[in-house]
């Protein structure tokens, strides 16, 4: 089968398309001939360094990058029992781990898939995964009807899901983003949009419930000074803070925590009824072939997605 191999850390370059043997699927995992594969910033800045590419792939070289697939079953273990061959499916496999997705088959746990609506293409299953399952799970249990909160990066991958997921579960939604994303933020339901470039949240919003933060650094310091009284902020990123922003953490008895994503059937399939009511949407900003993925890495790395980068097979 064809497969995407980074052969040693570096950039886009090091990703060379190959050939490798089809992957055996252990008794509770299924065979996926994937469709689509949705690109993340989890798959792009880890390939640079040594250190970071141990840390979420182990040290075996060569290793095939990705997590998020939509494809079709093509065999099943003998343990697994709710799919079957032929189902359309799809979901984030082995998170956190190794998930091998670039590549034509992908050995996936049944209990890390969801079959797809089908009212939705492989793309849009596809993008529905890594980004939304991190919301998802940040949000969930979190917010009540009426909280204020605010997403920042909202036209990013998580941020335009968790503004869709935050407004069906009755919040009231902020996010923050360039002006050229102002009408895309209030098409996905945000009550408000704030411009980085025109205007400092931190002096204009106050008595925010919770803050989803994908952005780390000052993002994060100053998101602190917006909470209320108990609020709550979530980073996917690292937590710690200066001095003088943990002072007014522990002034206002603020909760600051961080969560890495994990693969689930159970909230995949939340995400599915979500896609099949109309109330989650993706956006595809854009899509490459799957030997083109070292250009899809590239626009992943700018920073500036709308939405999803999807990679079609």
């Amino acid at each position: 089968m064809k497969a995407i191999l980074l052969e040693k850390a570096g950039g886009p370059e090091n990703l060379h398309l190959t050939e490798v043997d089809k992957p055996n699927i252990k008794n509770n995992e299924v065979l996926v001939a994937v469709k689509a594969i949705s690109l993340n910033p989890a798959d792009v800045k880890p390939k640079y360094v040594d250190k970071m590419l141990n840390m979420m792939y182990g040290e075996k070289r060569p290793v095939i990058l990705g997590w998020d697939i939509a494809g079709t079953i093509t065999e099943v273990g003998t343990d697994v029992t709710n799919l079957k061959v032929g189902d359309k499916v799809f979901g984030m496999v082995n998170f956190p781990g190794v998930g091998n997705a670039y590549a034509e088959f992908v050995a996936a746990p049944e209990n890390h898939l969801a079959i797809m609506p089908e009212t939705i293409s492989f793309e849009e299953a596809a993008a529905t995964t890594l980004a939304a399952l991190t919301a998802l799970q940040i949000l969930s249990g979190r917010i009540t009807k009426g909280d204020k909160v605010l997403i920042q990066a909202g036209s990013g991958g998580v941020g335009h899901f968790a503004i869709q997921i935050a407004k069906n579960m009755g919040a009231y939604v902020i996010a923050t983003s360039s002006a050229k994303n102002r009408d895309f933020i209030l098409s996905l339901g945000a009550d408000e949009h704030i411009d980085y470039h025109a205007q400092k949240f931190e002096e204009v919003l106050t008595d925010i419930d919770f803050v989803l933060d994908t952005l780390g650094g000052k993002v994060l310091e100053n998101s602190v000074k917006v909470l209320k009284e108990g609020g709550t902020l979530f980073t996917t990123l690292d937590k710690d803070l200066p001095e003088d922003a943990n002072a007014i953490v522990a002034d206002k008895n603020l909760s600051i925590n961080n969560i890495l994503v994990h693969s689930s059937a159970e909230d995949m399939n939340t995400l599915k009824g979500m896609l099949e009511n109309g109330s989650l949407k993706p956006n595809i900003y854009k899509t490459f072939a799957f030997e083109d993925m070292a250009d899809a890495h590239t626009e992943v790395e700018k920073g500036r997605t709308v939405g999803k980068v999807i990679v079609t097979l």
